[in-house]
C-alpha cells in the first residue's frame, strides 16, 4: 500500500491544491511517486468539483506545475482512516482537523510547514483576498516545505527490496 499524504486549507482552491501539486512532482522527480499517495482537501470546501483558483494555477504554472486538473472536496471523518499524513496550512486548519479527528488518529495531524527546511512562516498564509505576490509567496513557501516532506517520506516509507 502506498504511503497517504493527505494537504489541507479551508477552501480547497489555493494552498491545498498547490501543495498537492508541488508534491506530487517533486515525489515524481525523487523516484517516489509510486510510493507516495497524494490528495487535497478543504475544511470548508469550494462546492465540491471546484477548479483552483486561476491566480494558484498562474503561480504554479510560472514554476512548472499543473494544477489545472485538480478539484475541490471536503475533508471527511473517512479520511483520517484513508491518510497516513494529514497536513494543515495554518493553525486554524489544524485545529479544525483536530477537532473532526477520531481520537486515536490524532498522531497523523500536522502543519506542512514542520517539514520547512528553510522556515520562513510557521503557516502557509491564505493568498486568496491578497494580490498575485501572495501567491508566489505561497509557492515559495509550500516548496521549501515539499522538499523537507520529500526527505522525510524517503526516510519513513518502507522501500521496496530490489
Amino acid at each position: 500500500m502506498p504511503f497517504r499524504v493527505l494537504m489541507v486549507c479551508m477552501g480547497n482552491i489555493c494552498r491545498s491544491p498547490t501543495a498537492e501539486g508541488v508534491l506530487r512532482q517533486k515525489l515524481q522527480a525523487a523516484g517516489l511517486a509510486d510510493l507516495v499517495e497524494v490528495d487535497s482537501a478543504g475544511t470548508h470546501a469550494q462546492p465540491m468539483g471546484t477548479r483552483p483558483d486561476k491566480r494558484a494555477i498562474a503561480a504554479a504554472a510560472q514554476r512548472g506545475y499543473a494544477l489545472g486538473p485538480l478539484r475541490a472536496r471536503q475533508v471527511t471523518v473517512l479520511d483520517f482512516d484513508r491518510f497516513d499524513l494529514i497536513l494543515a496550512m495554518d493553525e486554524d486548519n489544524k485545529a479544525f482537523l483536530k477537532a473532526l479527528c477520531p481520537v486515536p488518529n490524532r498522531a497523523q495531524v500536522s502543519q506542512l510547514m514542520a517539514f520547512a527546511a528553510a522556515p520562513r512562516s510557521a503557516i502557509v498564509p491564505d493568498p486568496y483576498y491578497g494580490s498575485a505576490q501572495g501567491f508566489a509567496n505561497v509557492m515559495a513557501l509550500i516548496e521549501d516545505a515539499c522538499d523537507g516532506l520529500v526527505i522525510y517520506l524517503s526516510r519513513t516509507i518502507q522501500l521496496p527490496k530490489q
